[in-house]
Formats: structure tokens, C-alpha cells, sequence
């Protein structure tokens, strides 16, 4: 609270508490992001030089062309694995995965790349969370088929409420991977896709101990109340128009997001989600009753006087998962609306994956690539399955790698770490930890992309532009460049790094048609410091009704922004309780 007054009286607005409406006061974001608040991109389009970027040349993107040849000697397929190129990423803040299962569903469509994700996150549970719902996307379609997954991947991803059977899904893998984090020979066997070596061991058994709650450790929905922590936290938010929510949803939505680009969110599904938090309704209203673990997360609150762990509900009420996957599509005449928010008959859900997002195989380490012809017509739009080839050769392969909470200011102390990423993503919410120390990792010519604030329905038109201003200064100051040649964006804001710039020095001006930086090798395991703004796990309770005190810290981060903290942003805690 005492940090929206500063940022209105910043504006020459008069006090917010004497305000009827919430916009602009940033609470609605919450603290703790389960989703993102921008539409999944394909990684290795980005990294790729405008000039090379096939939408912005306007000709369709063609798969890569694999020829056929005699079979592969086993003796020199480790040679030809190695001299495969790779793309190591850097994400901040990719919260849900999105950006990674886009890239490795059209991975097909471009010449063969290992990948390597670096994924940086300051909390333990949003780490829980990519592993979960990778491991959902990779489970045997022998086990689970394409119309399940992607079901049950919806409501785990973005259901406040789950139905009894993907709840006991949920408990069950939590099961699993809360005994294969602390075994590395297991988990690498089970699941080579992952890496947690970066991870202090003490962030290890944190992780351990989310899944165990998650599993069912403590027994019974009075663990987790997850519909009156919603309304509480509705209530708080809303104040004295509670009572007219339902104008107040749908004012955010025609007048936000639907002026915003995302027309095709319909009124109905946004009001119940914003009534009781379940975003997608697959099957009866009456079935959703089992409150989703996967977006609780811990916090120290003070409590009369006191420092007080509790678990809560702390993310975001105001925007919804809508925007990730459900209001883009490669096939735009699938998003075509009789009026905002109708969409035509035999078209995409709203909210709905896109075409390929949870193709059969298309993420399996160990499957096929498909045939360029199937490829090809799964480009087009088709909302058909592409089935890989059983004689085609293996896929790209790809490893996850999860870095030490809060150990952005660090990696440029690791020699393994510097100019190693060819691509650095940095959320909405992460943009304070940009800075030229960051950019130091990045390789020369490599590209930088910043999620805007666009879909923050909280946020005013001039705190949108003050934000987009501080973004391009940030990104200036770490050494980068703004992006030429490719099509503006509202949510994006796209830049480069040219020649062999260091931290603090200004890098030569180029031209946008950098040529990609060469092959690198994947950096070593991090040492970093431990996270302090989280309390993993806590102890059964209900959070207490106090609101949440923020540091002098939060907010001269916040402040740094010129705009309130969005879901990925926590405050500081001086003390960390850690099982």
C-alpha cells in the first residue's frame, strides 16, 4: 500500500486510498506468477537474426530438409551427436514452461539443434512446477493420450479447482519426483531431460518438501482452502466493489484486454475465473472441487507483531492464464470472433493450446521426428496430431537446467557462464535483475527478448509506456541494442548485443542482420547464493488475515520500474525457514 502512494503521488495523482477502483494499485498481480502473462514464443525463431526470421520476411516457415542416407554406426554416433549445433537459453521468470514446449514442438521445422534451457526462477515451487508439467508433456502416450494430457495439463496449469481424477494425477507424480530429487543417479535415469545440479542442497530438499505437500503430506482441503483463500484474496482486491465484481471483470475485459489484442477471451470463462478461480471448465461446474496444491506457496507474513510462516494463495486474480497459449494461433482463421470473445463455429477454444503444442512424441528425448510432409501440415494450422515416422532419425535432444534461486548477480563470476547464451529471456516481473553484468553472458550478437507489461489489466496507458521507456534504458545500460527489421511488438520489446562489448562499456552500433553467434558448449554447474525470500515449506495453517508488509527493498525495486511488482517479483525476507 505504501508503495502504490508513492507511485501515484510519483504521478501527481491524489492518494489511492481515497481511489474507488483498484487499477493502477498492482494488487491484483499478486507476488508469486504460476503462469505468464504473454503468448508462448518459438525460442529458436528469436534467436535467429532478423534477416534470417521467416515471418518477418513474409514467406511461410519450411521444415528442415533431412536426407536420407545408410544407417548410422553406433561407433560414430556419439561423434555426430557432438558436432551437432546447440542453443543454450537463458529464461527469468518463464514461470510455466510455455516458451519451451513451444520451441521443442516446431523444433522440426528448423536444422537439427541440441538445446540446453536455463531456467532462473526465485521460488522453489515455480520450480516444482516446470518439472510437473514437463513431466505431463512427456509422459508415454501408451499411459496417457494426446486429448488427457492436454486436459489435464489446462487444469493443473491454470484451474484454481481440479477434478478428482487429475488431482489424483497430481499426487501421484508428486510422489515420484519427491523420491527422485534427492537420488541424482535415479533422477538422471528417469528423467535425463533434467538438471538440478546448480541447486544448493538445502534448495534440494526444499524442493523435496513442496512435492511432498503436494503428494498429500498433510491430508484433508483444510491444508489448502484454495476457495476461501480466492475469495479473501478477491475481497482484499475489490474492497467496496465486491459486490459488483462481476461489472468490474468485465470492464477489465472488454475495455483491457480485448483493446489489448485478446479478443478472443470470452466474457463467461473470464467472470467465473475471476469468481472462483477455475479457468477452464472441461466438464461439469459440479466436478471441480479438489483445490489445486500446485499454486500454493509460502510466505512470512507479520501477524501482530510478529514474523509468521504461512502457506497461501498469492498470485495473480486479475489477468488469467488465458493469454499464454489461447490468443494466437499459426492458423489465424482459427481465432476469427463473430463479435469479442465469440469465436466462429469448429474454432479454438478460448484458453485452448495451440495447434502442437502436446504432439505425440514431438517432445520425447528418446522418439522420432516427423516426416517433412506431416511437418509441413501441421505448419498450416491443422488442429491434427503430427505422429513422428518410425524410421525417421531421433530428435533434437534438450536438457532443463534449473540455476540457484537469486543467483543473477553471480553467473558473471562463472568464467563457464560468460558469453555462453545465445538467447536471454527476461519476464515482466525479472526486468530489475537486468543489468550489464547479466548481459556480460550473453555472446556477442546474441539477442535479448523482454516480456512487456501489456496484459497487466492493473496497469494505465502512461505505465505502460514508462515501463516499455525503462526497459529499453535497462537493456541499454547491460549493452544491448533495439532489434531493427522485425514486426513491432506491444508485448515483446527485442534487442541485440553487438561486437565484444564488456560490462559498462557502450558496444558499436551494427546492423540488425547480425549472422548467429557460433556453436557454444553448455555452461558447468553454478555456485550460488541461497534465496532469501521464500519460506519452503511451511507448516499446516491457514494464513493469517494481516496483509502482507512489504520491505524498504520490494520497493525500491519496484520503484526502479516505475511501474507495481507483477507476479514474479516477491519481497525480501530477512529470515528464511527452510525444512
Amino acid at each position: 500500500e505504501g508503495v502504490s502512494r508513492v507511485i501515484w503521488k510519483d504521478k501527481g495523482c491524489p492518494d489511492r486510498t481515497a481511489m474507488t477502483t483498484p487499477a493502477g494499485s498492482g494488487t491484483g498481480f499478486g507476488s508469486v506468477s504460476w503462469w505468464g502473462l504473454s503468448p508462448a514464443v518459438d525460442l529458436q525463431a528469436e534467436s535467429e537474426p532478423p534477416a534470417q526470421d521467416h515471418k518477418s520476411c513474409g514467406r511461410k516457415l519450411q521444415p528442415a530438409i533431412i536426407l536420407s542416407g545408410p544407417p548410422v554406426d553406433p561407433d560414430s554416433q556419439a561423434e555426430t551427436e557432438h558436432e551437432t549445433p546447440e542453443l543454450n537459453v537463458l529464461l527469468l521468470g518463464s514461470v510455466d514452461g510455455r516458451h519451451l514446449l513451444r520451441t521443442l514442438a516446431r523444433a522440426a521445422l528448423w536444422p537439427r539443434r541440441r538445446f540446453h534451457f536455463y531456467v532462473l526462477e526465485n521460488n522453489l515451487e515455480a520450480v516444482a512446477r516446470h518439472i510437473l508439467i514437463f513431466s505431463l508433456a512427456l509422459e508415454d502416450p501408451e499411459k496417457m493420450g494426446l486429448q488427457e494430457r492436454s486436459e489435464t495439463f489446462l487444469e493443473v496449469w491454470g484451474n484454481a479447482l481440479l477434478r478428482p481424477p487429475v488431482a489424483a494425477f497430481v499426487r501421484a507424480q508428486a510422489c515420484r519426483l519427491a523420491h527422485l530429487v534427492p537420488e541424482p543417479d535415479r533422477l538422471a535415469e528417469q528423467l535425463p531431460w533434467l538438471s538440478l545440479g546448480a541447486l544448493k542442497f538445502r534448495e534440494r530438499d526444499a524442493l523435496e518438501a513442496v512435492f511432498r505437500f503436494w503428494a498429500g503430506g498433510e491430508k484433508g482441503p483444510e491444508a489448502f482452502p484454495m476457495s476461501r483463500l480466492w475469495d479473501s484474496r478477491l475481497r482484499q482486491y475489490l474492497g467496496s466493489r465486491y459486490d459488483a465484481r462481476h461489472g468490474v471483470s468485465d470492464w477489465d475485459l472488454h475495455m483491457k484486454l480485448h483493446d489489448r489484442g485478446a479478443r478472443v477471451i470470452h466474457t463467461r470463462e473470464f467472470r467465473r475465473w475471476r469468481d472462483t478461480g477455475v479457468a477452464f471448465e472441461l466438464r461439469d461446474s459440479s466436478a471441480y472441487h479438489v483445490p489445486n496444491r500446485t499454486l500454493a506457496s509460502g510466505r512470512l507474513l507479520s501477524h501482530r507483531g510478529e514474523r509468521v510462516a504461512a502457506r497461501g494463495y498469492w498470485g495473480d486474480i486479475a489477468t488469467g492464464p488465458f493469454v499464454a497459449f489461447g490468443i494466437e494461433a499459426d492458423d489465424e482463421t482459427l481465432l476469427r470472433t463473430l463479435q469479442p470473445g465469440a469465436l466462429q463455429p469448429g474454432a479454438l477454444q478460448p484458453g485452448a493450446l495451440q495447434p502442437g503444442a502436446l504432439q505425440p512424441g514431438a517432445l520425447q528425448p528418446g522418439a522420432a521426428e516427423g516426416d517433412p510432409e506431416q511437418v509441413q501440415g501441421g505448419a498450416e494450422g491443422s488442429s491434427e496430431p503430427v505422429f513422428p515416422s518410425p524410421a525417421a532419425p531421433a530428435p533434437e535432444p534438450f536438457t532443463v537446467h534449473f540455476l540457484s534461486l537469486d543467483s543473477a548477480h553471480t553467473l558473471h563470476h562463472k568464467s563457464c557462464y560468460m558469453g555462453q547464451f545465445q538467447l536471454l529471456y527476461v519476464a515482466c516481473g525479472m526486468v530489475h535483475l537486468l543489468s550489464a553484468e547479466l548481459g556480460a553472458c550473453v555472446a556477442p550478437g546474441g539477442r535479448l527478448i523482454v516480456e512487456l507489461a501489456q496484459f497487466l489489466v492493473d496497469l494505465r496507458q502512461e505505465q505502460l509506456q514508462a515501463f516499455s521507456s525503462r526497459v529499453g534504458e535497462l537493456a541499454q545500460a547491460a549493452g544491448f541494442a533495439p532489434q531493427l527489421g522485425g514486426k513491432p511488438s506491444d508485448t515483446f520489446a527485442r534487442f541485440y548485443k553487438a561486437g565484444d562489448s564488456a560490462p559498462g562499456h557502450e558496444d558499436p552500433a551494427v546492423e540488425s542482420g547480425t549472422p548467429p553467434p557460433e556453436v557454444l558448449t553448455p555452461p558447468l554447474e553454478a555456485t550460488d547464493p541461497p534465496s532469501e525470500d521464500r519460506t519452503q515449506p511451511l507448516e499446516s495453517g491457514n494464513p493469517p488475515s494481516e496483509p502482507l508488509k512489504l520491505t524498504s527493498e520490494s520497493q525500491a525495486s519496484l520503484l526502479e520500474a516505475s511501474v507495481p511488482p507483477t507476479g514474479s517479483q516477491a519481497p525480501k525476507s530477512e529470515n528464511q525457514t527452510v525444512p
